[in-house]
């Protein structure tokens, strides 16, 4: 492994322990970005992720949402809100968030670990962004 992996994987480790179950991705960009993860870009629906970091890039392929050949489903920002909401209140696992995003439209998302926003993208150019608080971890 490179010291990109290893440091990603620490840090990932580093948030599981310290992230409250409701309101915690702050928490989990707060950790990568002080081990200097400076994006994150996931594409759905195929369930990869792109970390950007100080040591090199580093991608993690997960569960796809969905195989072969189907339809993207229109942008729709309120349900966007709604599964951003059941999340932050700690009522989703990552993976139904994930699943919600794809059917409110959500073709990729990019964190910006530096400016603590989230743009949430659709195939068509939509765009939704939200900022998320800063907070301190130790």
């Amino acid at each position: 492994m490179s010291e990109a992996i290893d440091n990603l994987t620490e840090a990932m480790k580093a948030a599981e322990v310290i992230r409250p179950r409701v309101g915690g991705f702050p928490y989990l960009a707060e950790v990568l970005r002080k081990a200097g993860v400076t994006r994150n870009v996931w594409s759905l629906p195929s369930g990869q992720s792109l970390f950007l970091t100080q040591e090199g890039p580093v991608v993690m392929q997960g569960e796809p949402l969905v195989t072969g050949v189907v339809d993207v489903p229109a942008f729709d920002e309120e349900a966007l809100i709604g599964a951003l909401r059941v999340d932050q209140a700690g009522e989703s696992t990552f993976p139904e968030f994930l699943e919600a995003s794809w059917r409110a439209g959500v073709v990729r998302y990019d964190v910006d670990l530096d400016a603590r926003t989230v743009a949430y993208q659709g195939c068509n150019g939509e765009e939704y962004i939200e900022a998320y608080p800063a907070v301190t971890v130790v």
